[in-house]
């Protein structure tokens, strides 16, 4: 299999994870401000790598399998660090409900391509909203967890409400889309 541009930045964007990690903990002054600008690089990557797949015409079905997983690591992992750092109920509930949501519409998504009806699940204009409130949110409470004010917390924990609810609207609109072939397959299994 030859790896195309744009699936290098896919790649490029699961290495910057550890990156954050370790940034994220180094007891450096700019360290949250640093944890950050790579997560703003890995966004970026986010948009790059669609943008380029679809103007360079290089997509691929590896690259599409493994954008979307990017992606779901690149929030998971720097939502575990924040609930980690700022062990709030309203962080931690926030963040089960933004995880949990990418696992069962991943879940969802995978039934739905056994079936052939893959297209039924695809994404949103909501789904692209929730990333982009998601993607801020996060931003914020990067730079913010351990600025000695917290001026802007609440911004980003407010933000990352909204992503909540999105993220929930957005998963609703895909279990909504799919729920006529899993009522069929309910049905299929009694008669």
């Amino acid at each position: 299999m030859r790896i195309n541009l744009p699936t290098w930045l896919t790649l490029f964007r699961i290495l910057l994870l550890p990156v954050i990690v370790v940034v994220f903990y180094i007891p450096w002054r700019f360290s949250s401000l640093a944890a950050a600008m790579v997560f703003v690089a890995a966004a970026l990557t986010d948009w790059l790598d669609g943008w380029l797949a679809r103007r360079l015409r290089q997509t691929s079905a590896f690259g599409a399998f493994l954008d979307p997983v990017a992606d779901k690591l690149m929030v998971t992992v720097t939502l575990f660090l924040l609930v980690a750092d700022h062990p709030t109920a309203l962080l931690a509930l926030t963040a089960a409900v933004i995880v949990g949501r990418e696992i069962g519409v991943s879940a969802l998504r995978e039934w739905m391509a056994e079936l052939g009806q893959r297209a039924r699940v695809r994404v949103r204009l909501i789904g692209k909203l929730k990333t982009v409130v998601q993607f801020v949110a996060i931003i914020v409470l990067l730079v913010e967890h351990d600025a000695g004010t917290l001026r802007f917390y609440k911004v980003g924990e407010t933000l990352l409400l909204l992503a909540a609810a999105l993220t929930l609207a957005s998963g609703f609109g895909y279990l909504r889309a799919a729920w006529p072939l899993l009522i069929e397959q309910r049905d299929d299994r009694r008669g």
